[in-house]
């Protein structure tokens, strides 16, 4: 048991250095220019430190809680080869750019050096960073703290799966690869880590990977169906207008990316209603190693029922969510049904809520016939393994025992 448990470390400590270096020549081998536009080019970005409020004439509007106006700021640069420089900046605040700046804060600002002798610096934001890592270190402390081992398993599996989207599955969109098959491999990569690094190399892990994989696909063939349909897809999307500009200068299939998009929102829920299905039927299994197929199956079934009503729910709302700014919009202006139910964006969370809840519920069967078929078998040939074993070891103590009489 411990020489399956060591083999099984080894392999993965293997696959994740092999993979590793796979993910650094994938990116810095034949890479595509990422600078589309040149304008960027001489704006930096750099920390600086509010050294002084040198005069401001400010106004609070209490509807909002803002303050609208300007500053004189007297700053220094604290990163960058402008560093220790001392500046004076003119803060300008309104609705959307509003960096109240205080003495003694950090914030970020934009240099654009325009020439060697012509340097304008101007505020850019709030230093959100320390809150950010804050945050986050926070919420990982927290999952960890509760979870225990399983806790740490789910940190490890979400900074992999983070690791994945970041330096595989952007950069294959980038590099003109399709994002439909770009997706799949980032849905089929985090499902195996996550239920791997959290269940082990067992039976129910691979019994809701395949059907992790198969709900996701069901998910993007239905979204791809019901887009060509409604004639909707990456290109009726508030960004297409830009990402149409670079995929000039790059190999980005624009149309897919809504897809694309679709497989990755459903992941997380797909992924949740496979392996709870899977776990029930290996437990039910456990309770009773008589049942048969069906029966395994129908318990998968009956746990599923009750999860996929809520799973759907959770997709279309989260979907409505990402929104809700524009939702309120057309409500303030009474749009007419007409106008309402043939907008582009909401044809897109539709298609992007139905597809995924569909997925989900079609995920149930899929696992539970995958689960009720798999469990059984490979527990059964584990069970033979072990009882060889413990014979041959019992052989062996026979043997020690008749040779030392």
């Amino acid at each position: 048991m411990k020489h399956s448990k060591f083999l099984q470390i080894a392999l993965s400590v293997v696959i994740l250095v092999l993979f590793s270096i796979f993910l650094y020549y994938f990116n810095t081998g034949g890479q595509t220019t990422r600078n589309i536009s040149g304008a960027v080019d001489n704006i930096k970005y750099e920390k600086a430190e509010v050294l002084k409020v040198i005069s401001q004439s400010l106004k609070k509007d209490d509807s909002l809680g803002l303050y609208r106006g300007t500053q004189d700021l007297e700053v220094k640069i604290l990163t960058g080869e402008h560093t220790g420089e001392v500046r004076t900046v003119k803060n300008n605040l309104s609705n959307y750019y509003n960096v109240l700046g205080k003495e003694g804060q950090d914030i970020i600002i934009d240099i654009d050096s325009a020439g060697a002798e012509h340097t304008q610096v101007s505020v850019f934001n709030y230093n959100r960073a320390p809150v950010l890592y804050g945050f986050a270190f926070l919420f990982f402390a927290t999952l960890w703290g509760i979870g225990g081992k399983k806790g740490l398993m789910s940190v490890l599996s979400l900074i992999l799966t983070f690791i994945c989207m970041l330096f595989l599955y952007i950069p294959m969109l980038y590099k003109g690869y399709s994002p439909i098959w770009a997706a799949v491999v980032l849905v089929v990569l985090s499902t195996c880590i996550t239920l791997f690094l959290l269940n082990g190399w067992g039976p129910k892990s691979i019994s809701a990977i395949l059907g992790t994989t198969l709900g996701v696909v069901i998910a993007g063939i239905a979204a791809n169906a019901a887009g060509s349909l409604a004639h909707v897809s990456g290109l009726n999307s508030q960004e297409a207008e830009s990402l149409l500009l670079i995929a000039a200068k790059t190999h980005m299939h624009v149309p897919e990316l809504l897809f694309s998009g679709i497989l990755i929102a459903s992941l997380g829920a797909i992924m949740d209603i496979s392996i709870s299905v899977a776990s029930a039927i290996q437990e039910v299994y456990r309770s009773n190693r008589k049942l048969g197929h069906k029966l395994l199956f129908l318990s998968g079934l009956n746990v599923g029922r009750d999860m996929m009503g809520t799973m759907s729910t959770t997709l279309i709302l989260a979907f409505t969510g990402t929104s809700l700014s524009t939702l309120l919009l057309i409500y303030s202006y009474n749009v007419s049904y007409y106008q309402l139910i043939n907008m582009n964006l909401i044809g897109i969370e539709v298609i992007q809520g139905l597809s995924g809840s569909l997925a989900v519920i079609l995920t149930v069967p899929i696992v539970a016939g995958i689960a009720s078929r798999l469990i059984p078998a490979m527990n059964k040939e584990s069970t033979l393994v072990n009882l060889r074993e413990r014979g041959v070891v019992k052989r062996h103590k026979i043997k020690k025992q008749y040779e030392r009489r």
